[in-house]
């Protein structure tokens, strides 16, 4: 309910009252937005009127995908690593430097008003000009250690 705000307006025309509200929902579940539309039009039929949705990110899904985006950059390159020690018949250590270099972010924001008004735009459109992405570049170095020295150790 804190996601929601109703706006109510009421009119007398000649004997009759007549009453319109516009409700704003901010859903941050795509599926449950598609449910509680269908069920007003299904509920209400013609005497409702669902404008068709606005995407926009939160400040905190925005860090979620760029930390999410620099946990699998770094999981990458220890796994990379790991490749690189095996063909050299090492085995890999634990990480001694991780520094993230660069962070880049698009998408998320188009202004697809230039082409288009935004209304003109179909759902498939809307959510491809909303739809955010993040790409992260890190530096690691790692520990290398010897097969032999793994050995010994388990003996």
């Amino acid at each position: 309910e804190e996601n929601m705000t109703v706006t109510e307006d009421f009119s007398r025309e000649e004997n009759t009252y007549q009453m319109e509200a516009e409700v704003c929902i901010t859903f941050s579940d795509f599926g449950k937005m598609q449910t509680v539309c269908n069920l007003l039009i299904e509920k209400l039929g013609t005497s409702v009127t669902i404008s068709p949705p606005h995407f926009f990110h939160t400040p905190e899904a925005i860090d979620t995908l760029r930390r999410q985006v620099c946990v699998a950059a770094v999981g990458n390159t220890r796994r990379k690593a790991q490749e690189v020690c095996r063909l050299f018949g090492q085995s890999l250590g634990k990480p001694l430097l991780i520094k993230e270099e660069e962070t880049k972010e698009w998408g998320g924001h188009i202004d697809s008003y230039l082409s288009h008004s935004p209304d003109s735009l179909t759902l498939q459109e809307r959510i491809q000009n909303a739809t955010a992405y993040a790409s992260c570049r890190v530096f690691a170095v790692f520990e290398m250690k010897g097969k032999e020295n793994r050995r010994n150790k388990l003996l």
